[in-house]
């Protein structure tokens, strides 16, 4: 097997320069500035540090109140799908006595939706339907913003 050599080349005349270039642009500094100018380069520098923790300050914030937006509507949603199951409950069970009377009828939809833990807002009678009116009080943040209020309406059913 035969072993090919490259000779060596004398280095060209100014490349020592450029190799101490390339040793000092590896270190971060550059080989043209004076040794004064290095201390301001590096203040230069500095005025960045910690500019990623205000970001990931800024992130977390913004995580946080999505978070608690969120959860608000769900709160918001939870009050309104029980003030609306409580109606719905309250209307079968006035349209279930409705042919007792108007009084009875309501008195059993203020029942159902009292044991639901909501407040009943109006009980109407209107022949043999009975429309119920509903509010339930949201937890949390949603509050602030009034109760949720539904309305359900049920009657008898034909049958052929």
């Amino acid at each position: 097997m035969t072993e090919f050599r490259i000779p060596a080349k004398a280095p060209a005349p100014g490349s020592e320069s450029r190799v101490s270039e390339a040793v000092a642009l590896s270190s971060g500094r550059r080989a043209d500035r004076r040794p004064g100018e290095a201390r301001r380069a590096a203040a230069e520098g500095d005025r960045e540090r910690g500019s990623a923790t205000v970001l990931a300050a800024g992130v977390v914030a913004a995580l946080m109140v999505t978070a608690v937006a969120f959860t608000a509507v769900g709160q918001a949603s939870a009050a309104r799908h029980r003030a609306q199951g409580a109606a719905d409950a309250a209307a079968l069970a006035g349209a279930a006595r409705v042919l007792f009377g108007e009084g009875e009828a309501c008195d059993a939809a203020r029942a159902m939706v009292e044991s639901a833990g909501a407040e009943l807002e109006g009980c109407e009678v209107g022949g043999l339907e009975v429309t119920v009116r509903v509010s339930e009080v949201p937890t949390g943040v949603p509050a602030a913003f009034g109760p949720a209020r539904a309305v359900s309406r049920a009657g008898p059913v034909t049958v052929e």
